[in-house]
């Protein structure tokens, strides 16, 4: 492929795309990413290291600007393009409007799926199994019971299946089907597999789909899945892929989840005991070849039983004897990733004996999958190796909690964060990766085709450093840094700081917020108020409703039914009043008279409370640095910048924002988080 030959694709698409749309305005903004887009991908910057890292405001179309500039190059390469995100709402958009949007106008011509995760699809045979009253698995789990109206919800289910009405996905279905029996039919990893028969099962005929598809939409948790695998289980290998990862400043914290493991003691040893009782039936499936391989798993299963009983005892003594002592929430986080000596040793063992498990149980899976070859369609044998593929699954999970809890850890490298959880029932062993930047270097950067990453909020305090440095990427790596700002009218509109009396973390700040809201919200028609806290924002729901104030609140109807409320109330004339946290602070879509008054009653500034939260300031502490500045200002001035976004959604939006905290007048580091916000008239 030329790069001739590239950019005469591109602009030749570009041409019949604006052709086609009605009162099409070119946007200069979009144009630019495009050719920066372009550029990366031909190798102009660095033909070893193809990496863009583009913040582009609301209103630029980032997602048409890396269709337009991706399909073409990967098309032309041969690579499958990858869109990555990071909520359902953008899946839906691109799925929905913008690939159909742009497939007819470009060239090559290509094709488009959605890939979803395994739980999102019917296992066929464990459907047929209920609709006929029977279980597949019926001798390692309890039968159910189910409701005349479930019997008749999973026999349509049942009969689109067979005709072909239905693909078998939750999300296609027309009507809800309630979580509880969903999770009764939904595909699972140790029970829908091709070697078990069910290779015609939805989530596998889906699977075999995504190796026809051009263009593959996922969220990141799909992907960072398939990549911590070592890629190419799910999706195409990362050699193969250009990566397009949209919302991209949630990677470091769902490879953070993705790296995490837990570890229920009792909870663990009763999932043994369950499965131990299980092993005759097991054996019965076999014949005298695999006796062997089952009371070799039988050992392993009597080894390791008595010592996650054994830990529980000793960490409840430990707890009597007040050598270890959890918070009120039952929590206890090991400082500085530093373990007592009871758990160095006890983890030690359960490492070595949950190996050998392992390794008996794929012993004892392969045994059986040659029975499986012996005798086709024999349903003993399909339940024994989904039983034993769900405890090889438990094994693997208890073995990656041992690995981490007890991973040796370099001087100048972050340490995880490990802590245990302390229930009336059980104790829960926990660990979580703190620095994933050389996970995604291994798992992505090192080896993708290409990279693009988009957001609208990269940067914090006008710099991409906080962000670089927690997804692994360096400012001498070859990486491309491109901040595209948003073509709104920001000047048009009003951000007002009032000088209170008080600050958030004053005793009187509730009783002031009930004073200064009814003020900003008189005579206003459309109205959002963000709260740090759900008590914070329950308590004044009470009050001002106590005054006589309507107001829409959060978490009293679901998300959508809220939204469509304050949106009908907006289209009647009424005034309205949405309260709402954090989550409502981003990806929140009210455009034009549905939002015209924005109030944040407080900087967000995250309390580290949260073990990992706690592990990350402490480290930066200990390593010389000073957590606030370099994690928490940063932080909150991405969020603050995403909860201000919430008020202009497209060119001729206007409205004003309130910040109802003086800590951006009296502490230095206001101005940096002023600064840092578009360019909105400012009154103070």
């Amino acid at each position: 492929m030329s790069s001739a030959q590239y950019r005469s694709l591109v602009r030749a698409n570009y041409r019949q795309l604006s052709q086609s749309i009605q009162g099409f305005k070119p946007r200069r903004e979009q144009n630019f990413l495009v050719a920066e887009i372009g550029k990366v991908l031909l190798g102009h910057y660095d033909a070893a290291r193809r990496i863009l890292v583009a913040e582009a405001g609301t209103g630029i179309g980032k997602s048409l600007a890396y269709l337009q500039a991706g399909i073409p190059w990967a098309r032309l390469n041969n690579k499958t393009l990858i869109i990555s995100t990071a909520t359902l709402a953008l899946q839906e958009q691109l799925i929905n409007k913008d690939l159909p949007l742009f497939q007819p106008h470009c060239e090559p011509a290509f094709t488009f799926t959605l890939a979803k995760g395994r739980a999102r699809y019917c296992c066929r045979q464990r459907l047929q199994d209920l609709v006929q009253g029977k279980s597949q698995i019926s001798m390692f789990e309890a039968a159910c019971t189910l409701t005349p109206a479930q019997q008749t919800q999973l026999a349509g289910l049942w009969q689109a299946l067979q005709t072909g009405d239905w693909a078998g996905d939750r999300d296609s279905w027309p009507e809800p089907v309630e979580s509880a029996l969903w999770t009764q039919i939904q595909t699972e990893r140790h029970s829908c597999q091709p070697q078990l028969g069910h290779s015609q099962c939805p989530f596998h005929l889906a699977r075999a789909e995504l190796d026809k598809a051009d263009v593959i939409v996922v969220n990141h948790a799909l992907l960072l899945a398939d990549l911590s695998m070592g890629g190419g289980i799910i999706l195409p290998e990362p050699e193969n892929c250009l990566y397009v990862l949209d919302e991209a400043h949630h990677i470091a914290h769902i490879a953070r989840e993705q790296g995490s493991a837990r570890l229920g003691l009792r909870s663990a040893r009763r999932n043994l005991e369950q499965f131990n009782k299980q092993v005759p039936q097991l054996a019965a499936a076999l014949n005298d070849d695999g006796q062997n391989a089952v009371n070799r798993t039988q050992q392993a299963l009597q080894q390791l039983i008595p010592s996650l009983t054994e830990l529980y005892k000793q960490l409840q003594s430990a707890q009597r004897a007040g050598d270890l002592t959890p918070d009120e929430q039952g929590c206890l986080r090991f400082a500085a990733g530093e373990l007592p000596g009871l758990l160095t040793h006890a983890l030690t063992a359960l490492k070595d004996e949950h190996k050998q498990l392992a390794q008996r149980l794929s012993r004892l899976q392969n045994e059986l999958a040659e029975a499986l070859k012996r005798q086709p369609g024999n349903s003993a044998v399909s339940a024994a190796m989904a039983a034993v593929s769900l405890q090889q699954l438990h094994t693997d999970e208890a073995g990656s909690l041992c690995e981490l809890m007890l991973k040796a850890v370099g001087p100048k490298h972050t340490p995880p964060a490990r802590w245990l959880e302390q229930s009336k029932t059980d104790i829960v062993l926990c660990a979580t990766p703190l620095a994933v930047g050389h996970l995604l270097e291994q798992w992505c950067w090192s080896r993708a085709a290409a990279v693009v990453m988009v957001s609208a909020t990269f940067t914090a305090l006008n710099d991409f450093s906080y962000f670089r440095r927690s997804v692994g990427l360096r400012a001498d790596d070859g990486s491309q840094y491109l901040r595209l700002n948003s073509p709104f009218d920001y000047a048009g509109s009003r951000l007002i700081i009032p000088a209170l009396g008080c600050e958030p973390q004053d005793a009187g700040f509730d009783a002031l917020l009930s004073e200064e809201i009814p003020r900003w919200i008189k005579g206003e028609t459309a109205t959002l108020v963000l709260f740090s806290s759900y008590r914070q924002m329950n308590a004044l729901a009470k009050t001002l409703r106590d005054k006589g104030h309507s107001l829409l609140v959060q978490g009293e109807a679901g998300r959508q039914a809220l939204l469509e409320l304050h949106r009908m109330k907006c289209d009647g004339g009424q005034p309205s009043v949405l309260f709402g946290t954090g989550s409502f602070a981003e990806g929140l879509d009210l455009p034009g008279h549905y939002l015209t008054n924005l109030i944040i009653t407080k900087l967000p500034f995250a309390v580290p409370t949260s073990p990992v939260e706690e592990a990350m300031a402490e480290w930066i502490s200990l390593s010389g640095g000073n957590a606030f500045m370099q994690l928490t200002v940063p932080e909150a001035s991405r969020k603050l910048i995403q909860a201000c976004g919430r008020l202009l959604r497209t060119e001729t939006d206007q409205g004003r924002i309130i910040i109802l905290d003086r800590r951006l007048l009296t502490r230095r580091y206001g101005p940096a988080l002023l600064n840092a916000l578009p360019p909105f008239s400012r009154e103070t």
